[in-house]
């Protein structure tokens, strides 16, 4: 649809401000009734199982994707419910939880053990402060220090 040379432009239809595209938007307001964020959908591993069994119980050609419409499900995951069956048996279709697996705790020993190390850690530290300083004092009063002649395995 062109417009004549001498035509004034016409402004944008109701329904808004036009969009960055240049075409006008469709709707004044949003849907109040359309959530703002989709929320996950999450299937028992009774649900999945049941899916599974009618897909390999269907024979005729395009069953399975009736299948798949009418419960709202896309291929890919008939395709790891089918795996997870295999591998797993029911119960490995369970759902899981989400994000990163949670960090063991240390154990009671292994506390022990840490708390050990700091308390050895600060003694070792304060013990090299008292070398230096002894090292310090023997070079200004110019008295010499004996030199240990330290085993090879002791390096």
């Amino acid at each position: 649809m062109t417009r004549a040379k001498n035509e004034e432009p016409s402004a944008p239809r109701e329904g808004g401000p036009e969009r960055s595209g240049g075409s006008p938007s469709r709707g004044a307001e949003p849907d109040p009734e359309v959530p703002e964020r989709a929320k996950r959908r999450l299937f028992s591993a009774e649900y999945k199982e049941r899916i599974v069994r009618e897909a390999e119980a269907s024979r005729a050609a395009g069953e399975i994707g009736a299948l798949l419409r009418r419960e709202g499900l896309y291929s890919s995951q008939l395709t790891d419910w089918r795996r997870q069956l295999r591998e797993h048996g029911v119960h490995g279709m369970a759902e899981k939880k989400r994000g990163p697996a949670a960090k063991a705790k240390p154990s009671a020993r292994e506390q022990e053990l840490e708390r050990e190390k700091k308390r050895l850690e600060k003694k070792l530290a304060k013990a090299e402060l008292i070398i230096e300083f002894q090292k310090k004092v023997h070079g200004l009063l110019g008295i010499p220090l004996k030199s240990l002649e330290l085993d090879e395995d002791d390096s």
